[in-house]
């Protein structure tokens, strides 16, 4: 049960409100909640309040649940009202109504809507119950009562007024709201990286998160098969090496951090990723979630540092140490794995500091990892197509140490022996030390939330292949929208980022010209970008600065603005990459994929929406025509995409037509 206190309207008139707050004291500290008399009271305000609203609304029969917990948000909804016609979210507050409040609510009706898989085909009202005031109904009432709608609010005075509006103005259901199906419908959350990782250190794992969405058991099924392979090293004191492979926003970092918190791991646990963003922006988040209950900074930062590590840093640090002088930690997990520098790379170092390394990462990181007596095991996540750097060795090259490593095995998805890149092949056939496993291999994208479809078609896109695209979109409306203006996107951004989710801009880093289109900096501040919100103007739903893809692989926003450059245009054969080098553009074949990948890493940013601005450029019969924006590149970009499937934002009615000011104010 996922309420403190479920009953009906009839029984919660009946009962004495001392009784039901005695009760929901009990649940509090049963919980581990410390009570205050400011809690205590804001209860008796609510309790009184919906019992005053029910009488009055003839709402005996409806089904209340009392501080309802919404795991993905780590908060409770004060109450959740099942009436005949539709469920209610109430969100309690005794002061004066706020714009912080609204979305606050709108959040709570949003998830239910997502994750809840009793709440899909009901209408979700969000009301926020602010002071002692009246109700003063909308001038304009929904439309169409379906999924989340918009937040509406009233005084706790005016609360029974509302539900009795409610019940007139909402349709009789199809479907009729079964409370008790209702509270034992599935909930299971897909939150985003940051608020999955501050959970899982919080809590040292959460395994509701693990079955993501209320539908979808296939982050299960890899969490499962990881756990069998460390259960299984620890009980032999053997060494392993676990290759996960996925596609984009399939939850591969998801896995990863519910692995190294997960119980088994204990505190020997540590997440390796040579992604400096993400690291930074889990660190900061970590240690703020921390400090938030009650830990000092340094012990917040210093517990975050030992937990999200950065790759290059943990093999420098451990290269060249005796053998019996082990890392720290025994369970890693290294974060895109097929990334791992080759020999040379590794040698190189970088242009801030000579390599300490004599051979490849993957060599060192099984011999850093071997010098444990007994169990040690690594878990290397594989990101299919994702590669956007040079000097990587890919997965042949943990393939090729494993076997000169008599003390390893390794368990792998198949895709992990059948790239048709030998590179990215761990081993050709089956040899004694690897075992297949099928469910190591994350087939199902969670990142957007509402539809699974938006990583195949991206891929089909990027292929160049537009029937295979066009197809997939014709099963039912992609969540991609275009427009050639800036002003509708930004419009839409605003418009579509409902409650607490998180708007954003992004680019390409080889979108020279951008900038010539008044499009904003590059960020300065990736922390402050990813967990700040506006009116901080270094958030990024201020809209004022974007990020490219290098700082944004492997965290992900709500709804995504994506401004496309001239460096990936549509040529005869699928797509041709192009360089910015002095005053004009460079055709760029040597890094066509990894312009390729850029793009696939930026369309796959999103939980919800993409908007894709595709500028209008420069036109060719301008006298000041600028040949390195030109018209005729950026609307075969268009054209092309459009015939992919994108709907033009412009005419789409698919995006909320609500202003949802009230609860944002962008």
């Amino acid at each position: 049960m996922r309420a403190w206190l479920t009953c009906t309207g009839a029984a919660l008139m009946a009962r004495d409100p001392a009784d039901t707050l005695g009760r929901l004291a009990a649940e509090q500290q049963s919980e581990g909640h410390p009570g205050s008399p400011e809690q205590h009271y804001a209860w008796l305000h609510q309790i009184a309040a919906l019992r005053a609203a029910i009488l009055e609304a003839d709402g005996a029969a409806w089904t209340l649940a009392l501080e309802y917990a919404l795991l993905r948000l780590e908060k409770r909804i004060d109450a959740v009202l099942l009436t005949g016609r539709a469920i209610l979210v109430l969100e309690f507050k005794t002061g004066e109504a706020t714009r912080a409040a609204l979305a606050e609510a709108e959040d709570y009706a949003l998830d239910l809507h997502d994750f809840h898989a009793g709440s899909r085909v009901h209408p979700i009202l969000p009301i926020l119950v602010a002071g002692d005031g009246g109700f003063t109904p909308p001038a304009q009432p929904p439309l169409f009562w379906h999924g989340a709608l918009p937040p509406i609010m009233c005084g706790a005075r005016g609360l029974g007024a509302l539900l009795r509006w409610v019940e007139t103005q909402a349709p009789p259901p199809r479907t009729p709201l079964d409370a008790a199906a209702w509270m034992a419908s599935a909930y299971h959350p897909v939150p985003h990286i940051i608020e999955a990782a501050t959970m899982l250190y919080a809590r040292n794992g959460v395994a509701e998160i693990a079955s993501a969405r209320a539908d979808t058991g296939n982050l299960t099924r890899t969490t499962d098969a990881i756990r069998r392979a460390i259960l299984e090293a620890q009980a032999t004191g053997t060494k392993r090496a676990v290759f996960v492979t996925g596609i984009p926003g399939a939850g591969k970092t998801l896995c990863g951090l519910n692995t190294v918190f997960a119980p088994e791991a204990g505190k020997l646990g540590a997440f390796l990723t040579g992604n400096v963003p993400l690291v930074t922006v889990l660190r900061a988040a970590l240690a703020e979630d921390a400090m938030a209950r009650g830990e000092t900074r340094d012990d917040a930062m210093s517990a975050a540092k030992q937990r999200l590590q950065n790759v290059h840093r943990f093999l420098d640090d451990n290269a060249g140490k005796p053998a019996d002088a082990p890392a720290f930690d025994r369970l890693i997990v290294f974060d895109e794995a097929q990334r791992a520098w080759d020999a040379a790379k590794a040698r190189l170092g970088t242009r801030n500091k000579p390599g300490r390394l004599t051979d490849s990462e993957p060599a060192h990181t099984l011999e850093i990892m071997g010098r444990h007596q007994g169990w040690a095991v690594i878990v290397a996540l594989i990101g299919n197509g994702q590669e956007i750097n040079t000097g990587e060795a890919g997965l042949a090259e943990w393939g090729r140490v494993i076997a000169a490593d008599p003390r390893w095995r390794a368990t792998a998805a198949p895709r992990a022996v059948q790239a048709d890149d030998p590179r990215q092949r761990l081993v050709q056939g089956t040899p004694h030390w690897l075992t297949l496993d099928d469910d190591l291999d994350l087939t199902t994208s969670i990142r957007n939330v509402r539809d699974d479809r938006g990583a195949a078609w991206v891929d089909a896109v990027l292929q160049g292949d537009t029937s295979a695209a066009t197809h997939i979109a014709a099963s039912g409306p992609l969540p991609y929208f275009l427009t050639r203006d800036a002003a509708p996107m930004y419009a839409a951004l605003r418009r579509l980022a409902r409650g607490n989710r998180r708007a954003g801009l992004l680019a390409s880093s080889g979108a020279k010209r951008l900038r010539a289109e008044g499009f904003g900096p590059q960020l300065d501040d990736i922390a402050a970008w990813f967990l700040r919100r506006w009116p901080d103007i270094r958030a990024s739903d201020a809209l004022e600065t974007h990020a490219t893809e290098y700082d944004c692989q492997g965290l992900e926003l709500d709804v995504v603005g994506l401004a496309w450059g001239g460096d990936f245009l549509p040529a005869e054969r699928g797509w041709v990459a192009r360089r910015f080098a002095g005053t004009g553009w460079q055709r760029d074949t040597r890094e066509f994929d990894f312009v390729r990948n850029t793009y696939r890493v930026l369309l796959t940013r999103a939980r919800y929406e993409t908007i894709i601005w595709v500028p209008r450029g420069s036109p060719p019969d301008d006298p000041f025509h600028d040949r390195t924006r030109d018209q005729r590149h950026y609307d075969s970009v268009a054209a092309t995409l459009l015939a992919c499937g994108v709907r033009p934002l412009e005419h789409d009615e698919a995006a909320p037509a609500q202003d949802n000011t009230p609860a944002r104010l962008l």
